[in-house]
């Protein structure tokens, strides 16, 4: 039996405030002009406080060999945030599952040039404190580097080089530095942490 490509794979459609619409498959709602979508972006953290980049691999079909986060992804219909984003990591990374905490929410709207392609995301950011020996073992079609910086100097240089990164990375940094502690978010989070429902949109870079 064939597997299906990620393309293939359901995602679930929301609304601005994170409440489930639908459903339809990742190829459909990255199409323009975009499908809003519940997603994740994951930050592993080491003991001085570096975070993890990943250059995204020349196969991707979303903004390929830009700097991001350490994984990205969609929970399909009905997972849970953590599930999803720890099958993720040991797809990407060869990382054991890791603990995690949400540490804001933010929307935003993205076109890739290079593709076609467009990114319409409710994005979770989800944090994980690691060991400085953290073990991983890149899959070479999704990633073609790692590695470890300072937050609040990636954060300078995406205002000087924006175009090496992936463009939600400035706001998964904002959530990063700036945490939103308190904030009710929409019970259908099924992650259960706080959520910053404040919408925020970056254009396509």
């Amino acid at each position: 039996m064939t597997v299906p490509s990620r393309e293939e794979h359901l995602v679930e459609l929301v609304d601005d405030g994170g409440h489930p619409l639908g459903e339809t498959t990742v190829a459909a709602a990255h199409q323009p002009p975009g499908q809003l979508h519940r997603a994740f972006s994951v930050l592993l953290v080491d003991p001085d406080g570096r975070v993890l980049l990943q250059r995204r691999a020349a196969t991707k079909t979303r903004f390929p060999l830009r700097w991001a986060n350490a994984c990205c992804g969609h929970p399909t219909p009905g997972e849970s945030l953590v599930e999803a984003a720890n099958r993720r990591l040991g797809e990407e990374l060869g990382a054991a599952p890791v603990t995690l905490t949400e540490v804001g929410v933010y929307v935003y709207y993205a076109e890739d040039p290079a593709t076609g392609r467009v990114e319409f995301e409710y994005d979770h950011v989800l944090r994980a404190d690691v060991p400085a020996d953290l073990r991983v073992l890149p899959d070479p079609d999704e990633v073609a580097e790692l590695r470890w910086v300072d937050p609040v100097e990636l954060e300078a240089d995406l205002d000087v080089d924006p175009r090496a990164y992936a463009p939600w990375l400035g706001g998964v940094v904002n959530r990063l530095l700036r945490p939103v502690a308190g904030a009710p978010g929409p019970a259908a989070i099924p992650s259960g942490a706080p959520a910053d429902e404040a919408s925020e949109r970056s254009g396509g870079r």
